[in-house]
């Protein structure tokens, strides 16, 4: 039975019911001795509130994507065959536009939303040069199959979540097709292919979206193997200027440092409530080493670029929950990199999908006047040449929050 199921969920909630009957029914007919009874008693008692725990962790579960199947939640599950040593570049010295064309098949995807606004589609890719075998989700824009587009290439945008978390969380819990599809028609936001790879891919850890010798090669699985998979079935521009990535939370550090560590692969990046140093989650890789530590962190690569990469980051965040990082960023920046921080006030929420959600629409619009410009959507604004500065932003409402939520740049 499937984690993320509607059967499941059921079933959840058909427990729940037999668990409030039976003390209304049989508590004063347990027959037998005092501590037999007793006993009776309390096993009903025990039952009703772990069926009201699980009930409870289904719903959280469904609402925030966080374990997208049992062995993501029990911490069985492995996606890495291999991981060798690729060097600085990540790339193992292979010349990656000389690899063999991949032919994937793709099916529709299961799970709440994923048939919705003409559906995501789902394919199982073996990384030729990561060593990675995972599931990669793909949307295609509206335009896609009109004729009028048949010979254009469109840009493309990586989806990473948070961790723990699911490839699928943003279209079921974010909705980023559903709310993107009008938009995209009416020509608002530029119609972007949407590509969200998994990044769960070690047991009880974070990858932190790092190639580390012997454990992963999360950035390589991120940064050249979906890639090159997106562009061999797709009509997808060439890299980088057609290509951006975001996330949220433990995503958004990973999509920062991703495009500030590789500005020939990415144009743009979006973090919501990230950080800069990856000590931000504590179960990922490069926190618990000095050396990945510093090679991970956007801030300390930013400054080690001897030439300013020609890269646009976008930050979001409350005080102290991703705010400090995209100050820290836009302070260092220079010319032709240039960073936008949008301060979210405390009324708009917590660490979670209520703060992240109504951002996606503004996100979007960013990203079209960033890498959208082959295909630019109608009445969008030219990039902007500048680092501009902070401003504030009414776009979420939400009363949650998190024990993670006082992240430091």
């Amino acid at each position: 039975m499937s984690l993320t199921g509607t059967s499941f969920l059921l079933t959840a909630i058909a427990l729940v019911v037999v668990a409030l009957a039976l003390p209304l029914v049989l508590w004063s007919r347990v027959p037998g001795p005092a501590l037999l009874r007793s006993t009776a008693r309390m096993l009903m008692l025990l039952f009703a509130q772990g069926t009201a725990v699980t009930l409870v962790f289904v719903l959280v579960n469904n609402a925030n994507s966080l374990y997208d199947n049992w062995s993501d939640l029990l911490g069985t599950g492995n996606h890495v065959q291999a991981a060798a040593d690729l060097g600085a570049d990540g790339t193992g010295g292979i010349a990656v536009r000389d690899l063999p064309r991949i032919r994937q098949t793709f099916t529709p995807a299961d799970g709440p939303a994923m048939h919705r606004a003409g559906g995501v589609r789902v394919t199982q890719l073996h990384g030729q040069v990561s060593g990675v075998n995972a599931e990669v989700y793909v949307w295609l824009p509206p335009q896609y199959d009109e004729p009028a587009y048949r010979d254009r290439r469109f840009p493309v945008v990586e989806l990473l979540p948070g961790y723990p978390g699911s490839a699928k969380a943003w279209f079921g819990s974010l909705k980023v097709h559903e709310q993107l599809l009008p938009l995209m028609r009416d020509g608002r936001v530029a119609p972007f292919i949407l590509v969200a790879p998994r990044t769960t891919l070690l047991a009880k850890a974070d990858t932190g979206c790092a190639n580390v010798p012997g454990r992963v090669n999360a950035d390589t699985w991120l940064s050249v193997d979906v890639p090159k998979m997106v562009t061999d079935n797709f009509r997808a521009e060439a890299a980088p200027d057609g290509w951006g990535v975001a996330g949220y939370s433990a995503g958004a550090h990973c999509a920062t440092k991703l495009a500030v560590a590789h500005p020939d692969r990415y144009r743009a990046a979006v973090s919501m409530s990230g950080y800069n140093d990856p000590i931000g989650e504590r179960d990922s890789l490069p926190a618990h080493d000095a050396g990945l530590r510093r090679r991970n962190n956007p801030l300390l690569l930013l400054r080690a670029h001897r030439v300013p990469p020609r890269v646009a980051l976008y930050y979001s965040g409350e005080v102290h929950d991703g705010y400090e990082a995209g100050v820290a960023l836009r302070r260092i920046a220079k010319p032709p990199t240039t960073v936008e921080v949008v301060l979210l006030p405390r009324s708009a929420g917590g660490h979670n999908m209520a703060l992240w959600r109504p951002q996606v629409t503004e996100v979007f619009r960013w990203l079209t006047r960033q890498i959208g410009p082959g295909v630019r959507a109608k009445g969008s604004p030219p990039r902007s040449p500048s680092n501009g500065g902070s401003r504030r932003a009414e776009l979420a409402s939400g009363t949650a929050s998190r024990e993670a939520a006082a992240r430091r740049p």
